[in-house]
């Protein structure tokens, strides 16, 4: 249950804030939602009370799961499947959309590697862009660092990779 203030993460959206929790009469009964404000998008969002955990809202992590955001940042030594861009785009998708920041570092560490070995599509480098950018900000959120400083920790991650710079 959060409290109005709380701090947020909604699936593929990424870090806000709880604004309000409100009640709406809808077809005649009454629900309770809550109003959420993503951040950098100022976009509202209304999430049932009754639906928190199948629409995958969580709370930010803790300072102390950054290193393991980093540590799969870091590894190199993993095997990226030899499927269809648009296979491998679909399971990203579905990883990004679980709302676990450990997944969306697998996603944005794969394409990383996957991009060393051959262009991406459009719709992948648009994936690794939104990965990126939702791991900047609520890294950025939870350590109270600025975004351009993680973006730089990131970058730093992927030395070859001149198109990480300037994405969030």
């Amino acid at each position: 249950m959060f409290k109005v203030g709380d701090l947020a993460v909604y699936p593929a959206q990424g870090v806000g804030v709880i604004e309000a929790i409100e009640e709406q009469d809808l077809m005649g009964s009454t629900q309770s939602f809550y109003i959420m404000k993503i951040f950098g998008s100022n976009m509202k969002i209304m999430i049932p009370l009754d639906s928190v955990k199948s629409a995958g809202l969580r709370s930010v992590i803790s300072a102390g799961e950054i290193p393991r955001i980093y540590e799969i940042l870091k590894e190199k030594d993993v095997t990226i499947d030899k499927q269809t861009w648009n296979k491998r785009y679909r399971d990203y998708l579905e990883k990004i959309k679980t709302g676990s920041v450990y997944e969306v570092a697998r996603v944005l560490r794969d394409l990383c590697i996957l991009k060393l070995d051959k262009d991406l599509s459009f719709g992948e480098r648009k994936m690794m862009d939104t990965a990126k950018n939702l791991l900047i900000k609520e890294i950025s959120v939870v350590s109270k660092s600025e975004e351009t400083r993680v973006e730089e920790d990131i970058n730093a991650l992927f030395p070859m990779q001149g198109m990480m710079k300037g994405v969030a």
